[in-house]
């Protein structure tokens, strides 16, 4: 028998499929993902081939959750009390006003050659503004150069009354800082009025000196404070410092303050709505927010069953421990849990793909190949 004829449809048809084929194949080989699945991620942590020392917390109930950071105190406990507001230090302004009655060196007529400058109504002279030199001292006329640093306005005024017996009689003098650099702190950055700012008590705490600068110009949750004291910086979120009073520290002269904006945020990726680095939206935010600003698990892709927070916390000495935390959402404790769990800065909410989802793929991929063939058959050239 002769063989039956091939018709040049049934050829192309199969060169269709003969170049098709590898296509296929190749398809299947990597199939388009945004990500591992859920076991993949487990299996790759407990084998942890980088050596990194990831910890896996699956979270089923409220022990799992990570406890809250109390942060240790940066500055020592035993710091040197401040020195009394009205302690006289090298730059400081001081008002001095002197009060006399009967013979009087500051009266407004000069005695004659020989006689005392007599006045039986007291007098009152001020004198210029008063600079307290590099040396500590200033100086006062009649008396001379006097030592005034360390010492107290009470002092002072004792030591004036003292230098001007034998030339004025019972003279009465005040004493009183006007520029105190001595009880001063250095506030800049983000705050309404920057610049050295006088403590008026010495027992100002570091919200109050804050808005004595006038407040914060940003919004609470951004900024982040530094304080440097004796050469150590103490770093602290101005939304924490106002909502814990522990970590509202007192503030001591010379300390100098900085508010800087540093917004915090947490990245998504995976399987989620949208993957994006988010900002904080209020100085807490919890997972189960963070999942709702994703968007959520895609309906198409995503695996509820495979949320996971990745984050890097600080070891006993330091080092860094990354540790991740795995959430089932398919169960009904995994919400709750998820509006307890707190976000931290740079956390990284991974949503896992899910594995049902790999022959949908492959379908879509076939699919992709063979329309032009099916096209072309529609049209006639097959």
């Amino acid at each position: 028998m002769l063989p039956p004829l091939i018709s040049p449809k049934m050829r192309l048809r199969g060169l269709g499929a003969a170049l098709a084929l590898p296509m296929l194949l190749a398809g299947c080989a990597a199939i388009p993902a945004s990500g591992p699945t859920g076991g993949e991620i487990r299996s790759q942590v407990k084998a942890d081939t980088s050596h990194l020392g990831i910890a896996l917390v699956p979270v089923t109930n409220v022990a799992d959750l990570p406890r809250p950071v109390v942060a240790a105190p940066v500055f020592a406990p035993d710091y040197t009390p401040p020195a009394p507001t009205e302690l006289v230090g090298v730059g400081d302004v001081l008002d001095i006003s002197i009060y006399e009655s009967g013979i009087a060196v500051f009266g407004r007529s000069a005695p004659a050659a020989g006689e005392a400058n007599f006045d039986s109504a007291a007098k009152a002279e001020r004198l210029p503004p008063t600079r307290v030199s590099d040396e500590g001292t200033i100086n006062i006329p009649y008396v001379g150069e006097l030592a005034v640093k360390g010492r107290t306005t009470a002092e002072v005024e004792k030591q004036i009354r003292q230098s001007l017996r034998g030339k004025s009689q019972n003279p009465q003098v005040l004493v009183s800082i006007r520029e105190g650099l001595t009880n001063s702190v250095i506030i800049g950055g983000d705050v309404a009025r920057p610049g050295r700012l006088v403590l008026p008590t010495n027992r100002e705490s570091l919200t109050d000196v804050i808005a004595l600068a006038g407040g914060s110009r940003g919004e609470i949750k951004d900024m982040a404070v530094r304080v440097q004291r004796a050469g150590v910086n103490g770093d602290f979120r101005l939304s924490e410092i106002m909502g814990d009073p522990a970590q509202d520290i007192r503030i001591f002269p010379a300390d100098r303050i900085a508010l800087v904006k540093a917004p915090r945020s947490f990245s998504v990726m995976g399987a989620a709505g949208k993957a994006d680095q988010i900002a904080f939206a209020a100085p807490q935010v919890s997972l189960a927010e963070a999942i709702a600003q994703a968007g959520g698990s895609n309906p198409n892709t995503g695996d509820p069953r495979a949320v996971f927070v990745f984050r890097i916390t600080k070891g006993a000495n330091g080092e860094d421990k990354p540790i991740v935390y795995h959430f089932n959402m398919m169960q009904a404790s995994s919400l709750i849990l998820a509006q307890r769990f707190a976000m931290t800065d740079k956390d990284v909410l991974y949503i896992g793909n899910a594995a049902a989802n790999q022959p949908s793929k492959l379908v879509q991929i076939v699919s992709q190949l063979f329309f032009p063939l099916v096209a072309l058959q529609n049209s006639g050239v097959f």
